[in-house]
Parts: structure tokens; C-alpha cells; sequence
């Protein structure tokens, strides 16, 4: 027999065996498909029940807010605690849950952290839901896949949350959009979130590509062109993911022109979609006179930032010490002083803050730096009152509260030249300028110097128009979004 005609033989009985296969393949996926449908009726059918059987004791419908950090006092606190007070307000007949991943704290206790940290009281007491996983998303969990490792742990962690409640509407504030099916498909809830900064986005995409080292893109991936193509494929098929798990969301918000952009093109749900800028607390800084600085002797620059690497903390420090450097010695540099003022919301914080007291050390600036952790709102109030510059340095930062608060405490700005503080915060008002923007540390340091030489009657006029600018970023304008944003959620409950 010829070879060839072997080979066709031996071709032919594969087709054979693959063919025989092939239909027992069929049934297998068939039945498993039918099995893990089934599985997902009835846990839908067991949670529906105990929801049910909570609204028969209960007598009221519940929202719950999924915000692991609840007591980190950031930015996004403050979104969570306005709302809860918004909606408590509106709807005095509902009750509200907050899901957290807090350990060694009580509900009391981080109320009032909230109190003093924010001025913030809600009308009515909320009930909390204490998570023990909240490890499954730390990103020091996943040194590498870190995006898909905590969006996996969010998964687990918004089960350990469903299962310990289920709500009749459920606010994801944090970001942990693939907690949204969960809550939808085998809740049944009502959901929405309210997004911060997109998990990921365009902009991270063309770092890889770009092959552009950052915080969260290492040098030995991006000087390798095979890895920063893996990479590229990886965001694209997580983006996919992330896309798919957000359309999920019956109503969803985002806190600025940028996170729009991002979460439009991802989410692709236009129509259920709003810009509702954070609350920040301006009114209570609109106390404080605005009035020339000629007697001021010394000049704080005040950077309001929880200490998280993409904050850029290094870069405040590095633009800072090329600030002194250029003044010299004496008296000049003696009047600059850096304040750094932050949430440090774990061990993980904390070793960044010792390492960045390290490199001002380093940099020969340790006596021109002061570090203020989780300080009440009093003391920040005061410090930024009293500052000449606020601080901004992170890289497309999605909004940026602190830029805001700096502007209505009467600070001259200088924010990162990207995302929320370019397109949003820092921009003419009247046709005037409201600060300063720059991306680099000859940049910051060009910027501060030229603020610092301005007369005290220029830094005036942008230091007004800037707190005039900040009224659309008040309280009052954030609750009336953000009830207008949810009132298709609460509407299902009130039938």
C-alpha cells in the first residue's frame, strides 16, 4: 500500500473517532448547561425567599451601599455618606445597609469617624454588614493579574455579601462592577453604581502599548515588547469583561467629563448613564475671608491625597525639592514648607508613607516636609485656610475632591495637567484663570515659583475666581443629582 494511501486511512478513522465523540460531547454540555441553569434557578429561588421573608418582618424595602472602605476617609467616603444622607431624607420609609469589609470597629465608630472627618450626621441609624474577605481584594493579594485577581475577589466577596443580605436595591460605590450580576441575575435586585475611576480604560491601553513605564506598568514589561503585547491582549479581554459585567447596572453615575468618556465607550449604556460631580465640602470652607497674602511670611504648600501609589506623592517631593534648590539657602528656603495630608487605610499605606519620609531623607528635604495622617476635618480645614498652593499630582485622576476643597479654601491650585482637575475643576471661570495645571516635576516647580512670585493682589483675583468656580461642585448640587440619577431604582420599590 502506498504511503499516501496509508495516511488517507489513517485520516479517515481519525474523522471517524472524532465523529463518535462529538455527539456524546453534545450531550455532555448539554446537560451541564441544564444543570448550572437549574443551579442558578434555584439560588435565585433561595435568595428571593429570604428577601421575602426580611420584607415580612421588616415592612420596608432596603438599599444597600457595597463599600468595603467605608471607614478609609477618602474622597469616595464622603460620595457614600452624602448619598446615604441624600437618600435618607427622600425616602424616610425605606431602610439602608452599607456592606464593609471594616474589622475591629463598630457601626457607631465609624460614624462618627465619618462625623469627624466629614461634618457629616445622617438623620436616621444604618445598619451594617461586617464582610470577613475583604482580603480577596487588596491588591497586594495579586502582585501580578492584579486587575482580574480583585475583580475574581470582588465576585467572592459580593457572594459572602448577598448571602449575608439581600437587598431590594443595591449600590455598588466603590467600583466592583462584577459584583453588579451578581446582585441582578441571582439577587434580583434593582442595581447601580456609582463609578469613580473605570477599573480599566483607553488611557491604560496606550500605556501598554506605548510601552510607557508607571505605578502600575513595570519597567521590565515595558521594555519588553513581547510581554507588553501580551499585556495589550490581556487589558482588551478584561475590558471586554469589564464592559459586559457594568451594562449590567440599570442606572449608573460617573463623577466627571472623563469617567464618562471611559465608561460610555466600555459600558456602552448611554441612555442609562449621568455625570454627578462628588460632593465636596465647600460650604464649610466658604467661611474662611478671602484676603491678600502680602503679610505672609511663609508659604505651606498643603497636598490633600489618600497615600496610594497612583497619587504620585514622589512627584510632589521631587518638584518640591527642585523648588528649593532653585532658591537657595537662607531665609528663601526656610519660608517653604510641604504639608502632606492623607487617609492611610492599611499596613500597605502606612510602608508607603515611611518610604516616602525615606526619599525626602534622601532629597536632603525632611525638614521642609510634614506628614498629617487621618487628621479630623477641623485640622484640614485650618491647613488649607492657611495655605498658599494646594497640591494635586495624580495622573488622570478621575475627579479630584481635594483640588475642589483647596480651590474653596482660598489656595491657588496646581493639579495634574489630565483627567478631572483638566477637563472639569481647573478651568477659566468667567474667562479668568482658576489655577494652575502641569505633568512633570520642572513643570510643578516652574508653576510653584511663578505662583509664589505673583503679587499678593493677582494670587487674590485667582484664588476668587476659583472659589467661585466651585459652587457647582457643592452638597446641595451633588444630592439633587444624585436622587434625579437613582429615581428609577427607588420608583420600582414604591409601586
Amino acid at each position: 500500500m502506498a504511503a499516501h494511501d496509508h495516511l488517507s486511512l489513517c485520516l479517515c478513522d481519525l474523522i471517524r473517532l472524532l465523529w463518535t465523540l462529538l455527539l456524546p460531547c453534545l450531550y455532555l454540555c448539554l446537560v451541564l448547561t441544564a444543570i448550572l441553569v437549574l443551579l442558578v434557578i434555584g439560588v435565585r429561588m433561595w435568595l428571593q425567599r429570604a428577601r421575602s421573608a426580611r420584607r415580612a418582618r421588616e415592612r420596608s424595602p432596603t438599599v444597600a451601599f457595597f463599600h468595603p472602605y467605608c471607614n478609609a476617609g477618602g474622597g469616595g467616603e464622603r460620595v457614600l455618606w452624602c448619598a446615604l444622607r441624600a437618600l435618607q431624607n427622600r425616602y424616610q420609609d425605606f431602610s439602608f445597609v452599607v456592606y464593609t469589609g471594616d474589622q475591629g470597629v463598630t457601626g457607631e465608630q465609624i460614624l462618627n469617624g465619618a462625623q469627624r472627618r466629614f461634618d457629616i450626621r445622617l438623620p436616621r441609624p444604618v445598619r451594617f454588614v461586617f464582610l470577613k474577605h475583604r482580603l480577596l481584594v487588596e491588591a497586594a493579594v495579586y502582585p501580578h493579574f492584579t486587575l482580574l485577581g480583585q475583580s475574581v475577589g470582588s465576585i467572592f466577596l459580593g457572594w459572602e455579601a448577598l448571602t449575608e443580605f439581600v437587598p431590594d436595591v443595591y449600590l455598588d460605590s466603590m467600583g466592583y462592577a462584577f459584583t453588579l450580576p451578581l446582585f441582578r441575575y441571582l439577587g434580583g435586585c434593582w442595581v447601580g453604581s456609582y463609578v469613580h475611576y473605570p477599573t480599566v480604560s483607553t488611557d491604560m491601553l496606550a500605556v501598554v502599548r506605548e510601552r510607557n513605564p508607571r505605578f502600575n506598568h513595570a519597567n521590565f514589561i515595558s521594555s519588553n515588547p513581547v510581554l507588553s503585547a501580551l499585556k495589550v491582549v490581556y487589558y482588551c479581554a478584561f475590558a471586554l469583561l469589564y464592559g459586559l459585567a457594568g451594562s449590567c447596572s440599570h442606572a449608573v453615575m460617573v463623577n466627571s467629563t472623563w469617567t464618562l468618556g471611559h465608561i460610555l465607550a466600555l459600558w456602552r449604556a448611554p441612555n442609562r448613564t449621568s455625570v454627578v460631580y462628588p460632593p465636596c465640602d465647600v460650604r464649610a470652607f466658604l467661611d474662611a475671608p478671602l484676603e491678600e497674602d502680602a503679610d505672609r511670611k511663609c508659604h505651606r504648600l498643603v497636598s490633600v491625597a489618600q497615600f496610594r501609589p497612583e497619587k504620585d506623592h514622589r512627584l510632589q517631593i521631587r518638584s518640591f525639592r527642585k523648588l528649593l534648590d532653585r532658591r537657595g539657602a537662607g531665609p528663601e528656603r526656610e519660608a517653604l514648607t510641604l504639608v502632606m495630608i492623607g487617609g492611610c487605610r492599611n499596613e500597605e499605606d502606612e510602608e508607603r508613607v515611611l518610604m516616602l519620609r525615606g526619599l525626602c531623607q534622601e532629597l536632603g528635604v525632611a525638614d521642609r516636609v510634614e506628614f498629617k495622617l487621618n487628621i479630623p476635618f477641623e485640622e484640614l480645614k485650618r491647613e488649607l485656610t492657611g495655605a498658599t498652593i494646594g497640591l494635586h499630582t495624580m495622573w488622570n485622576e478621575h475627579f479630584g475632591i481635594g483640588v475642589v476643597e483647596c480651590m474653596a479654601a482660598g489656595a491657588v491650585i496646581l493639579a495634574h495637567k489630565s483627567g478631572g482637575p483638566k477637563l472639569d475643576i481647573v478651568v477659566p471661570h468667567d474667562g479668568q484663570p482658576t489655577g494652575f495645571l502641569a505633568d512633570d516635576e520642572d513643570g510643578y516647580a516652574d508653576a510653584m515659583e511663578r505662583v509664589l512670585a505673583l503679587t499678593p493682589a493677582a494670587r487674590l483675583e485667582i484664588r476668587r475666581n476659583a472659589r467661585l468656580s466651585v459652587a457647582r461642585f457643592s452638597d446641595q448640587e451633588f444630592e439633587a443629582s444624585f436622587l434625579a440619577a437613582t429615581e428609577p431604582l427607588m420608583a420600582n420599590l414604591e409601586r
